[in-house]
């Protein structure tokens, strides 16, 4: 395959910059309740050359000061609240409408995704302390701006800081952004069924890594659609799907068989050697004895010397810049 499913592979090299949202705490400015900071050295070394930030406080967006008191979530009844315990102001409708409003100006900013401030009132994704009645927390609350993020852009890879120091899960939403960039290039650049259904071919093997029988609903999708229906209405079932099985973790069991299959497509043009090598390599990887990227990297050798042209373009082979090291540690 050529063209547009190609253009896709290269996009994962990272040549053009991702704009992501970011709680502006994370890239070391000074806008914290105490006046401090939580810069995030992935965030801002790692990632950083990938990425231009936009970076975003609520707190000190909605005029609060810094330092300032803290605010906490409450419980009141079925409502949750924004309050600021030491004089009891409630925050919530002022936070919740420049939320809406916010959230709407970053939705025309073409964000490839968003990384939040872990256990924070208005940016915490999950697991943020909800008090009760009775002065008692519980993690299970979302951050007031989080919710409206969440809400309503659906489909934005999102994550938190702490998640990310999970090598699984950082790997996982890395991915995402990067294939969240490649759709957004395919609409931006006038998409058809045609080249629809190269961008799922490109990434069958990702999708693959995810959740096999998505990956196979996504095929169907296109394979069976009626010329009639209109396109629009396909390429938005397909995001809803792309999006679902993208937010799955990969297991090292799925890639395996992924590994295996495309080890499959190569084995014929290998010698004896070669192919014991490369089997043992996935044997090795399967057993935690080595990380992904060492079959990964044999398999993009015997691909790019031997292998078909399908598999040169699977981003599964390079789903993100290889300078992140990402698979080096999965």
């Amino acid at each position: 395959m050529t063209g547009h499913a190609g253009d896709a592979a290269q996009d994962a090299a990272g040549v053009e910059p991702l704009r992501l949202g970011v709680s502006a705490c994370l890239l070391g400015r000074e806008v914290r309740y105490d006046g401090g900071h939580k810069r995030d050295r992935f965030l801002t070394d790692v990632l950083g050359p990938y990425v231009r930030w936009v970076p975003v406080c609520p707190e000190v967006e909605i005029g609060m000061g810094t330092p300032r008191p803290t605010i906490r979530l409450e419980r009141d009844g079925e409502r949750v609240r924004l309050v600021m315990p030491s004089t009891g102001e409630d925050l919530t409708r002022r936070m919740e409408n420049w939320s809406a409003e916010r959230v709407g100006r970053l939705a025309e900013l073409d964000l490839c995704g968003y990384v939040l401030k872990k256990d924070s009132p208005t940016c915490g994704m999950e697991r943020v302390k909800l008090w009760d009645a009775n002065d008692v927390p519980a993690r299970d609350g979302t951050g007031v701006f989080a919710g409206v993020l969440l809400r309503e852009l659906p489909h934005l890879p999102v994550e938190e800081e702490g998640r990310l120091n999970d090598p699984g899960l950082r790997e996982a939403f890395i991915t995402r952004i990067f294939a969240y960039r490649r759709w957004k290039d395919l609409v931006r650049t006038g998409a058809d069924r045609r080249r629809l259904t190269e961008f799922h071919a490109a990434h069958k093997f990702l999708l693959m890594s995810r959740h096999q029988d998505g990956m196979r609903r996504l095929g169907r999708l296109l394979g069976e659609a009626p010329p009639t229906r209109p396109y629009g209405e396909v390429a938005a079932a397909y995001l809803e799907g792309l999006t679902e099985v993208l937010r799955r973790v990969a297991t090292r069991r799925n890639h395996t068989n992924v590994l295996r299959h495309l080890a499959g497509f190569v084995s014929d043009g290998l010698d004896a050697g070669d192919r014991a090598e490369l089997a043992d390599a996935i044997e090795q990887y399967r057993l935690g004895l080595l990380p992904l990227i060492v079959p990964v990297t044999l398999l993009r050798h015997h691909v790019r010397r031997s292998g078909p042209e399908y598999l040169r373009d699977q981003v599964y082979l390079r789903p993100h810049p290889h300078e992140l090291m990402l698979l080096n540690h999965v």
